[in-house]
């Protein structure tokens, strides 16, 4: 059996941005905010030249592998979070009672969803800024993961439940995600 080549990939840093490795923890600081994240996996290794982030595994196995790819991917979003940010777009649909959205605080609110009386709530995670205007709602935040869950909670506190889906199709949907 034939043995995988080893993982070297090599990230390269928008211009205006900053990044840090101190230990596991590395931190990427744009014009749009700074994230940080934890990375620690044994096989996995990375490091920072002046204009790439250099993650390597050298790894047979493949779920360290796949965990090599992931932190990859973790770390491109966080290039692309600091430097144009996510956005997500959601659309308000009813055909039996007209709901109305606001938000308050960090609680999204949908009010006279299928008539009913009291108001379903989703939460809003830190750094995550919404704007609902008429049957548009826009999510907007540079944590690729946190804009993506506030938009899950939006849709999973809209679901129909007891009720005949095909006919009650009422709710909040995302229609387009991450690009701006």
């Amino acid at each position: 059996m034939a043995k995988s080549p080893d993982i070297k990939e090599e990230i390269s840093i928008p211009e205006n941005v900053e990044v840090t490795l101190d230990k596991n923890l590395l931190t990427v600081k744009g014009e749009k905010g700074s994230l940080s994240r934890v990375f620690a996996h044994p096989q996995i290794k990375i490091s920072i030249n002046k204009k790439n982030i250099i993650v390597t595994c050298k790894s047979p196995k493949k779920k360290t592998k796949a965990f090599a790819g992931t932190t990859i991917a973790h770390i491109k979003n966080m290039n692309k979070g600091v430097t144009e940010g996510f956005e997500y777009k959601m659309k308000t649909v009813f055909s039996h009672f007209p709901i109305k959205t606001s938000v308050e605080g960090n609680e999204f609110i949908i009010q006279n969803f299928l008539g009913e009386r009291s108001a379903r709530k989703a939460k809003i995670l830190e750094g995550v800024t919404i704007e609902a205007k008429d049957e548009n709602v826009t999510v907007q935040g540079i944590d690729k993961e946190k804009v993506g869950q506030t938009v899950a909670n939006i849709e999973r506190a809209t679901a129909v439940k007891k009720r005949d889906i095909r006919v009650f199709q009422d709710g909040v949907y995302r229609t387009s995600r991450g690009e701006k």
